[in-house]
């Protein structure tokens, strides 16, 4: 299925980007997924999995407002009206339930947006999850994606994560970065209905086997999964393997209305 997109969005005075995969008209209907990238990057660390995902399902990615090809906006931004904004722009695509798969600080985005829009998501799958309860400073969250960007990732993810760093800047990057070290994810986590899949990369020194396990462990309906031999952006370095975890979790789980 084509990519198609960058498609400005604006809600609340917020700018964005919307990418797109979608059946034309008359096909039948296909499950719909959301990816919610994390803080500094952009859609371009989702374009495998989009593309995996995209071949039996209407994919939609974003570029948050600030984040990758969106202006930067003029206040910080918290997790809430993030979750708004997708709402909102779903919701002009026709969007009627998804399942909702955030990465690192996307998994807060997509807690949140469970909670505001229980009837629009049917799930959510929650990749890298952050931040460790038991890491919860900047420093050590530093020096794990430090760690994963030396050990675990390749150098084509390196490149998309670092350029999409850049092109955020250091004074939004710096901006968000109090909104994702003190959202209460696990609390939040506590309130999510729907079922929950955690995943990780096994060698991912940023969401830890131990973290997500007591992550998954607060949500009503829960699973966890490990991407053998991956890092923190496995999403991008083993996206064949996180799509089909990711399918067949939905298949798997019963009641499921992802339809498009």
């Amino acid at each position: 299925m084509k990519l198609t997109g960058g498609k400005a969005i604006e809600f609340g005075g917020l700018p964005g980007r919307l990418y797109s995969s979608v059946a034309t008209a008359g096909s039948l209907p296909r499950p719909a997924y959301v990816l919610l990238h994390g803080i500094g990057v952009s859609h371009r660390y989702f374009a495998r999995l989009h593309h995996e995902l995209a071949l039996t399902a209407d994919v939609y990615t974003f570029d948050l407002p600030g984040f990758g090809d969106s202006p930067r906006p003029a206040r910080q931004v918290p997790v809430g009206e993030y979750a708004a904004f997708v709402h909102t722009a779903l919701a002009d695509a026709g969007v009627r339930s998804c399942v909702v798969i955030g990465h690192s600080m996307g998994t807060q985005h997509a807690v949140e947006l469970a909670l505001q829009q229980p009837e629009l998501v049917a799930g959510v799958v929650l990749m890298g999850p952050v931040v460790d309860d038991q890491r919860k400073s900047v420093a050590r969250q530093a020096l794990a994606l430090t760690r994963d960007a030396m050990f675990s990732e390749s150098v084509t993810s390196n490149a998309i994560v670092f350029g999409d760093y850049f092109r955020a800047g250091l004074r939004w990057y710096l901006t968000e970065l109090p909104v994702m070290m003190e959202y209460p994810m696990e609390a939040r986590v506590r309130g999510v209905g729907q079922p929950v899949l955690v995943m990780r990369g096994s060698k991912d020194p940023v969401a830890s086997r131990g973290w997500c396990e007591r992550l998954a462990g607060q949500a009503a309906q829960s699973s966890l999964t490990e991407i053998p031999g991956q890092g923190h952006v496995f999403q991008h370095t083993a996206p064949g393997p996180a799509a089909a975890a990711i399918t067949a979790w939905v298949r798997a789980v019963d009641g499921f209305g992802v339809t498009a």
